[in-house]
């Protein structure tokens, strides 16, 4: 069950759950007059809040922003939203078309489905106008296996994109009854990711019972650096040991983060 709340207070940037770091990569990346920026996750993982609130950062009366979403879950004042109506031809790639002849500054494409809206938010991205869209993948590199996969030359993808993010929500242990455990639940990745202590979810009446007191955002940061450029053109390289050389963490670095200090169960956390 997805449940909208009426108020938009929660469409701030500043408190969707972005760590320190990454928000200031993010919000230097927003900042972007053309190039085309993708979140990425599974559906319910938080990718149109997170659309949402950067629009919301962005919206001012200088600035023409226009979307084309299915279904337009929040009402932007001052941001043009056109609902997808397929029944009628009115498609992701023929609003994008659309859109492109009113000289807008920056377009939101609720999600990139198919390789023909991939070829016009690209174009988009390439001619001054600066893109969002959302992609199902399970990492923020996977976006871009997926749009070359789709048809996408290498060589445009590196010119238009400026970053991915990729997230997750997990359940937050609740504070009041958690536990401490050194129970090796799943030894050899335990020992892999150099987790020997972590907490369990217990139960108590704050939190119905279940151990789990609400949820939070874990995100995973790509900043397409000249070096990624490099990669994704020539289709070459190893994405882990260029992470890691970078020190850009991933999202099982962050998940295992939110284990350790106890935020996040073994059992939660280890799923992705």
């Amino acid at each position: 069950m997805r449940l909208l709340t009426r108020s938009q207070d929660h469409l701030d940037i500043h408190k969707i759950g972005l760590p320190n770091k990454e928000k200031e990569w993010y919000l230097d990346y927003i900042k972007s007059h053309n190039g085309i920026i993708l979140i990425t996750g599974p559906t319910g993982s938080g990718k149109t809040t997170t659309l949402y609130a950067t629009l919301n950062l962005l919206n001012s009366p200088e600035k023409k922003i226009l979307t084309i979403e299915d279904p337009i879950e929040y009402n932007l004042a001052g941001i043009n939203q056109v609902q997808l109506k397929e029944d009628i031809g009115l498609t992701f790639d023929r609003a994008l078309r659309a859109f492109l002849r009113q000289d807008p500054n920056i377009i939101m494409v609720g999600e990139i489905r198919d390789v023909s809206t991939a070829q016009i938010s690209i174009r988009a991205a390439l001619t001054g106008h600066l893109v969002f869209s959302t992609l199902h993948t399970n990492s923020a590199w996977d976006a871009v296996t997926r749009l070359t996969d789709m048809g996408i030359e290498p060589y445009l993808l590196a010119a238009s994109l400026r970053t991915v993010v990729a997230q997750r929500l997990v359940r937050t242990l609740c504070p009041h009854c958690k536990e401490p455990s050194n129970e090796l639940l799943f030894p050899d990745l335990q020992e892999q990711l150099d987790i020997p202590h972590h907490y369990v979810p217990v139960g108590c009446p704050k939190c119905y019972f279940t151990g789990y007191k609400g949820r939070r955002p874990v995100f995973e940061f790509l900043p397409i650096t000249s070096e990624l450029k490099s990669m994704i053109k020539l289709k070459e390289g190893e994405i882990n040991p260029y992470l890691s050389q970078a020190g850009i963490p991933t999202l099982k670095d962050n998940l295992c983060h939110l284990i350790r200090e106890g935020s996040v169960s073994l059992e939660e956390g280890l799923v992705y």
